[in-house]
């Protein structure tokens, strides 16, 4: 009679069933009681919603693949956080709908940038890399300065956060578009950037 080891080994069906249980199992221990830690659920003390030109630079940053190469979670290693600044917590992220975190660091974490250079640093880096970082393999964005927002649909955009728990008033959703019209994608896409990880004190 065969071993019921050899019995799953040789079964696929009943093997991926199993393999599907297990991991299942093991997600619920690791996720489930994040969902009752209170920590994970609130924002940290200075945290404040995006601005409309922040939040429209964030969907630029999304569009244009940022989130390919860059992340925005610092891990609590020394090596991370003397490099990049404190390690990155839950409150931080409460609002963020979806989540930048990325994994993938073919240039460095963002996640402490904001007002760690000029924004006129940021431009130039944007419109060509290499003219501050020599050795960047990162393309260019020149076409941000030359594309305008509109600000036709930031008011909805606000509107769905809102409705995810992020505390935009009427009044924020209001003036979303007069905030936002005229304004370059460079400038919103630098907002975003000078905002990130600066609620953390």
């Amino acid at each position: 009679m065969k071993n019921t080891h050899e019995l799953i080994e040789k079964n696929v069906g009943l093997l991926t069933v199993l393999i599907f249980v297990a991991i299942s199992l093991g997600a619920m221990v690791q996720i489930t009681p994040l969902m009752f830690q209170q920590q994970t659920m609130e924002p940290v003390k200075d945290l404040r919603p995006y601005t409309p030109l922040e939040l429209e630079g964030r969907d630029i940053y999304i569009r244009e693949g940022c989130v390919g190469c860059h992340s925005q979670m610092i891990r609590p290693f020394r090596a991370e956080t003397e490099r990049y600044g404190h390690y990155s917590v839950a409150g931080e992220s409460v609002w963020e709908h979806p989540f930048l975190w990325g994994s993938k660091r073919t240039g460095p974490d963002l996640a402490r940038v904001g007002g760690r250079y000029s924004d006129q640093w940021h431009i130039v880096h944007l419109r060509n890399p290499r003219d501050v970082v020599p050795e960047s393999n990162m393309p260019g964005f020149p076409w941000l300065e030359e594309n305008e927002l509109t600000g036709e649909l930031t008011a909805k955009k606000m509107e769905v956060f809102r409705g995810f728990g992020v505390p935009y008033t009427d009044e924020d959703i209001a003036g979303a578009k007069e905030a936002v019209k005229g304004k370059t994608e460079m400038q919103a896409l630098v907002a975003y950037l000078q905002s990130l990880g600066t609620h953390l004190k």
